[in-house]
């Protein structure tokens, strides 16, 4: 049966920003411009290749702004030309006044044309060619490239200190549920076949960590399930670590030692605590649940901090390279249409646009100049935590179907069932007694999630429900959701 692509949403994206200018601007201030905050995870996006088309959209449009601003001004200059002809008796350089004008529009209506063509055209070849997004546009940055590369396999995380009242998993989606499991006795052996009792193994939180890491796909059937340890750290903390931040006027690193990521499960540190991140993406990148535990271990006890999330499909107006008309005729007439409608308007604010950019820029760069001044001058200790990702930002529970909202349901279930699962093998193969686990467990059974706005059974019993509030759905045309900028204002904070 045909498949949705893997890399369906990079792809989505990728030919979003040749079709969108106040998209693609954020989304090349976001990934590739200087900043000091961590960046966010990825979740499945391929951030080198939406950076590369990024720029290359971005680029377009600053080129094209910069030929309108220069025809806009031959509107004025063929008119003072004509009444300087008038006034000294050259009454022929009138006609100056009339055809000025007339060409400058011309022009401009060809370069309006040409700009939204070429756009089109990448954005369908970009989404349905076989060759792969990155290699469709020319690389940004060496060290912004590295720094993107690096966030693929990120094992530590700073998140702002605004959201250690809510959540440290930034950038996750809606909340699916938040709890802590009842605790389970790990002090008792279990019984031994021939009476008596079996000696007891000793394990470690890192020993369960890395267990149920190694086993999730498995027992819960979850193909592609990543699993993988990270840090999470207080952003204004992050300079505690210096492999974190070495350089303190710097953002931080997306990779750290393994030995910190340990040390932040076996003894957690002033706002450093390593979950075990269970992230599983749903077909073709259109739905994300994630799953974190973090195994409290204090003898005689063992219990799990549980919390999971769910990030929607992308908003409806990513989808737009799907409906751009193909057939020889419709596409000519849809530019021409298109061109005749933008000319005026874009010529018009194109010297507005230009100036904006360069107003940002320079903000941009002396605000950055101001902190790290204070850092190395007055050592300001400096919040270096993401505050979300690009992909919860542009997710939308409207475009969530009948599919995606029982994949939700189904990804839950079985994470869930997988820990348990897991944890008991674990224990009984360190030799201890799970009746305290099968206690346990009744109590875990009538606990309630949320997902979407589906209600339904938990799954273990028909005492949960399922019932959440749909997320509102992203801004207007032209402003990505969860605060991006409206057209033609500055990106968040980079």
């Amino acid at each position: 049966m045909p498949q949705y692509r893997k890399d369906g949403v990079t792809r989505r994206l990728s030919a979003s920003v040749h079709l969108d200018d106040a998209f693609a601007l954020y989304v090349d201030r976001a990934l590739t411009g200087d900043r000091l905050d961590a960046l966010g995870l990825s979740l499945g996006i391929n951030f080198v290749a939406l950076a590369r088309h990024a720029r290359v959209a971005t680029r377009r449009r600053a080129t094209l702004d910069r030929r309108l601003a220069l025809l806009a001004a031959v509107v004025p200059l063929a008119l003072l030309l004509a009444l300087w002809g008038l006034v000294n008796g050259h009454p022929s350089l009138g006609w100056v006044a009339i055809f000025g004008p007339i060409g400058a529009y011309a022009v401009a209506w060809a370069l309006v044309h040409h700009k939204e063509a070429r756009g089109r055209e990448t954005a369908r070849e970009v989404f349905l060619s076989a060759e792969r997004p990155e290699r469709t546009a020319p690389p940004v940055e060496p060290e912004a490239e590295a720094a993107l590369t690096e966030l693929k396999r990120t094992n530590v995380l700073p998140y702002a200190d605004a959201a250690a009242h809510t959540k440290p998993f930034v950038g996750s989606g809606d909340k699916i549920k938040e709890v802590v499991w009842q605790p389970i006795d790990v002090s008792r052996p279990a019984e031994a076949p021939g009476g008596g009792k079996l000696p007891l193994i000793p394990f470690d939180a890192i020993d369960l960590h890395t267990y149920v890491a190694r086993h999730m796909e498995n027992v819960s059937g979850l193909q592609g399930l990543r699993a993988r340890n990270r840090l999470y750290v207080l952003g204004s903390n992050a300079h505690l670590i210096p492999e974190l931040v070495p350089d303190r006027t710097r953002r931080p690193r997306a990779q750290i030692p393994k030995q910190f990521v340990q040390a932040g499960l076996q003894t957690p540190g002033a706002g450093m605590r390593t979950h075990l991140c269970l992230e599983r993406i749903g077909e073709g990148g259109r739905l994300i649940v994630s799953m974190y535990l973090r195994a409290i271990l204090q003898p005689p006890s063992l219990t799990w901090e549980v919390a999971a999330y769910a990030i929607p499909p992308l908003d409806g107006r990513f989808y737009r390279v799907d409906r751009l008309p193909v057939a020889p005729f419709e596409r000519r007439w849809d530019l021409i249409r298109y061109a005749t409608r933008r000319t005026g308007p874009e010529l018009r604010g194109a010297l507005g646009r230009v100036q904006r950019r360069h107003r940002w820029r320079s903000d941009h760069e002396r605000a950055l100049a101001k902190d790290r001044r204070g850092i190395t001058k007055q050592h300001l200790r400096y919040d270096y935590g993401a505050t979300g990702s690009l992909r919860e930002d542009l997710g939308a529970w409207d475009e969530a179907g009948y599919a995606e909202r029982t994949d939700a349901q189904d990804f839950l279930f079985r994470l869930q069932q997988g820990v348990l699962v897991a944890t008991e093998r674990f224990l009984e193969d360190h030799h201890i007694d799970t009746s305290s686990y099968d206690k346990a467990l009744q109590v875990i059974s009538t606990q309630t999630y949320n997902i979407g706005n589906v209600s339904g059974p938990s799954i273990f019993g028909n005492q949960g429900t399922i019932a959440v509030p749909g997320q509102q759905g992203p801004g207007p045309h032209g402003a990505p959701p969860g605060g991006g900028p409206a057209p033609g204002s500055p990106a968040p904070r980079p």
